[in-house]
């Protein structure tokens, strides 16, 4: 059984692998961005979590009128509503 592939079988073969390996880099690569932009978005979404918590506690304080060792001077601070 001596079977020979034909040039036309062979370059068939190097397109179909390289197809392959370019399909799977694709998803690879698709796969490392998608995760990066969930994680920026998950990290810019606990940041303003902070932010809105901390305008939340200064406003508090400004109207409890705390003291200036807990929360600065309440006087001098313009706290925006």
């Amino acid at each position: 059984m001596n079977e020979q592939l034909s040039k036309t079988e062979i370059g068939k073969d190097a397109l179909q692998e390289s197809v392959e390996a370019l399909a799977t880099t694709v998803g690879e690569v698709a796969t490392i961005v998608t995760t990066a932009v969930k994680d920026v978005a998950s990290a810019l979404g606990g940041l303003a979590t902070e932010v809105f918590e901390i305008g939340d506690i200064a406003r508090r304080a400004a109207r409890a009128g705390a003291p200036e060792s807990a929360a600065g001077d309440a006087e001098d601070t313009d706290i925006a509503e």
